[in-house]
């Protein structure tokens, strides 16, 4: 893909895209990173440009420049965002065809590539295209959109992706999009998604540089104690062979020997310690590749690795606020981190944890809790037992209160968060203060 100045100013503009996408896509290439130097327009700059464009360009246009709207455009959606959501409404009952076709012309155009993928391609298969379609349809949300692209760069150095694979992505994507939309497909359309994938491209490309300065790609990791506590959950403590930075709430993802280039979240059970070690819970779920490795075949002295720490989930030290936690199956993980991460700050505000499960052995780490309880006074946990957890737990949570002066963290199921999430606004909890890692992140990655 070829990043042209625009003329006539100094403002950088996107050269269109060629009317047959496939085997036209130049490499897109990052900015003093060591690779052949090309012009390449800024990509703040031109989702700024994309969202004040009155029309779509023709081929040989240059966007103009203007400012984004605090709300993320999402009242006065550019052309360009309109385009590329009629594609993706139209693609949308065909999605499974359009992820073979995809992976088809990654595979066959660039056979190389396959083995940075696993073996079996079930998990893994509808992820890289719903990652690039989710980000085409926030295109005009850059608030949104920016932080989630860097996080994808940097987590993808963990595959040994480099920016000579973008365009590589950039022509399947294209040559499927084309392939099934054949309603709403055309030069318009396609330069449409041309200039999306160039800015979302840019910016996971410049994020990974910059973590690659600073942090290795990945870190081994040995197993020291493995804990376990029901027949199907197990606390794993490890120990990194390099430091290993990351704030309590946060999340990893964890490769085992025996599955190859298969990677899961999960969230770290404590705060940092002074001793470097890491600790996890993990429930074995049924056909869970990653989860039942861990919990029925990891033993000391194994050796996993793990990628770079990523999450929001943390604490505001800067408040004073009261403290909700929702914690439901082994979601109670990061909010022990968060109990832990408050104390060693000698804070002293309140502290509520819900703790959820469908039967009390399932509580597996209450002994743990109630003994902070007693150890700190700031601190209530409240165990809640019952099927249903999406609906139990914040029902629960509505009988208690009033919340409206705390800031909320919730962490389990996508179901229970998403539950969570709306029953907490009913009761008065603001949005902008109910924190949990995204949802989008979490689905069907559990195995």
């Amino acid at each position: 893909m070829r990043h042209l100045k625009g003329k006539g100013g100094s403002k950088p503009g996107i050269s269109a895209f060629p009317r047959k996408p496939l085997g036209r896509l130049a490499r897109c290439e990052t900015r003093n990173h060591g690779f052949e130097a090309v012009a390449c327009a800024d990509p703040t700059e031109m989702f700024e440009a994309r969202h004040r464009m009155d029309a779509p360009p023709p081929r040989s246009a240059r966007p103009r420049t203007g400012r984004i709207p605090s709300g993320g455009g999402a009242d006065d959606p550019s052309p360009d965002a309109l385009l590329i959501r009629r594609t993706l409404a139209e693609i949308g009952p065909v999605a499974d065809k359009v992820t073979s076709y995809f992976y088809a012309l990654v595979f066959t155009g660039h056979p190389e590539v396959r083995a940075m993928f696993p073996a079996a391609m079930d998990a893994q298969r509808d992820r890289l295209l719903k990652a690039l379609l989710t980000a085409a349809e926030h295109i005009d949300n850059p608030d949104v959109l920016v932080p989630y692209l860097r996080r994808l760069g940097t987590g993808h150095r963990k595959y040994g992706t480099v920016p000579g694979h973008y365009p590589v992505v950039g022509e399947a994507l294209i040559g499927a999009l084309a392939r099934y939309a054949e309603l709403t497909w055309g030069p318009e359309t396609e330069a449409a998604w041309v200039r999306a994938y160039t800015a979302i491209s840019q910016i996971m490309i410049d994020a990974a540089a910059e973590d690659g300065r600073r942090a290795p790609a990945w870190w081994r990791a040995e197993v020291v104690s493995h804990d376990l506590r029901t027949p199907d959950i197990a606390v794993l403590t490890v120990r990194p062979d390099q430091p290993y930075t990351f704030l309590a709430g946060q999340y990893t993802s964890l490769e085992t020997p025996w599955w190859p280039r298969v990677w899961r979240h999960y969230s770290f059970a404590s705060a940092p310690r002074a001793d470097g070690l890491l600790s996890f819970h993990v429930k074995a779920v049924p056909a869970g590749w990653v989860s039942n490795a861990l919990v029925r075949h990891a033993r000391p002295g194994d050796v996993l690795r793990l990628g770079p720490p990523a999450g929001s989930m943390v604490v505001d030290h800067s408040t004073d606020n009261g403290m909700l936690c929702l914690g439901g199956g082994t979601g109670i993980a990061p909010i022990k981190a968060l109990i832990e991460d408050v104390a060693e700050h000698g804070e002293r505000r309140p502290v509520e944890v819900f703790f959820g499960a469908r039967s009390d052995n399932d509580l597996y780490d209450k002994d743990t809790l109630l003994g902070l309880q007693r150890s700190y006074p700031w601190l209530s946990v409240r165990p809640v037992i019952g099927e249903g957890l999406a609906g139990q737990l914040p029902q629960a949570v509505g009988e208690y209160g009033p919340w409206s002066s705390y800031d909320a963290f919730i962490s389990g199921p996508p179901a229970m968060i998403r539950s969570g999430v709306d029953a907490l606004k009913r009761i008065g909890i603001p949005g902008n203060r109910i924190r949990h890692d995204a949802v989008e992140e979490l689905a069907g990655v559990a195995g």
